[in-house]
């Protein structure tokens, strides 16, 4: 594995965890109606649209990253394994298809319907 591999696999577990974590973070649409009946506090910290729209836009900005990190190291697998021809490394196909063999042979003059290949 590359360098550049080992950081995009390195950034993309740091970006997955920060998303999780965020996404933990975030209340769920139903907190805004108990805080609007005086159960909850206002959230003030982040202004006075509260933390929604922060953690929300910096959620998407997490998810489009990991998404663009990911594409990258498919991309840079699909480099790697297309290097191995040139090094004489044989790719493997698809399986082999096998007949399969009669484990009793037919009697004479009995047709099973199976074509003979």
């Amino acid at each position: 594995m590359s360098t550049f591999e080992t950081i995009l696999l390195m950034l993309l577990v740091v970006d997955a965890l920060a998303l999780a974590a965020l996404v933990l973070l975030q209340q769920g649409r139903g907190a805004d109606v108990g805080a609007a009946f005086g159960s909850g506090s206002a959230n003030t910290m982040f202004g006075s649209a509260g933390s929604a729209s922060f953690l929300t836009k910096l959620t998407a900005w997490l998810a489009i990253a990991f998404f663009l990190i990911a594409f990258g190291l498919a991309y840079t697998a699909k480099e790697r394994a297309g290097g191995m021809e040139q090094l004489g490394v044989p790719q493997i196909s698809g399986p082999e298809v096998v007949e399969p063999e009669r484990l009793t042979p037919e009697p004479e003059g009995v047709d099973s319907g199976i074509p003979d290949i």
